[in-house]
């Protein structure tokens, strides 16, 4: 059985990055955006040390709340003028953006919801993994395994770094 202290941090954290990404995308100010980026990935590591996966809390922190949000903040100082408020959207804008928001919260529920049907179900070992296994899982091609998914987000950062090159290249 957890404690309560152990239960408490965690909804603080979540919280955390509840709040700090909801204030990263509604924020005008685009540095601004990258500190909250910054903080959420700072929670997402405190998640990952909670749970006791020291190597990935340290890499969360190394790799993206270190390299990452330096390169958009580079970027960012580079392209365009940091305290500048970004244009308000368009009514179409604004529909579109609800309607995508709307559908990929119903995908993460679907996603969600059935990943935790299937834990119910067919429990696997829930004992700490060695790095072995945690490598195994994210870099092999196999059921259940997270190759494809971590390349997709690897090429969607690239298309994100392009296209923000793009958008202040035509300015």
């Amino acid at each position: 059985m957890e404690s309560v202290g152990s239960i408490i941090m965690y909804v603080i954290i979540a919280l955390a990055i509840v709040i700090f990404s909801i204030l990263a995308v509604t924020t005008r100010k685009i540095l601004r955006a990258a500190t909250y980026l910054l903080f959420t990935l700072f929670a997402t590591a405190a998640i990952y040390f909670q749970l006791d996966y020291e190597f990935l809390g340290a890499v969360q922190i190394a790799v993206y709340a270190g390299g990452i949000v330096v390169l958009f903040v580079f970027s960012i100082l580079l392209t365009s003028h940091p305290g500048d408020n970004s244009e308000k959207l368009a009514s179409k804008s604004k529909k579109m953006g609800l309607v995508g928001a709307a559908a990929m919260f119903i995908a993460a529920a679907w996603s969600l919801f059935s990943r935790c049907e299937m834990m119910l179900t067919s429990r696997p070992e829930m004992s700490n993994p060695d790095m072995q296994r945690v490598g195994e899982a994210l870099m092999g091609t196999a059921h259940h395994q997270y190759l494809l998914p971590f390349e997709a987000v690897s090429v969607l950062l690239l298309a994100c770094i392009i296209g923000g090159v793009v958008i202040a290249r035509k300015r």
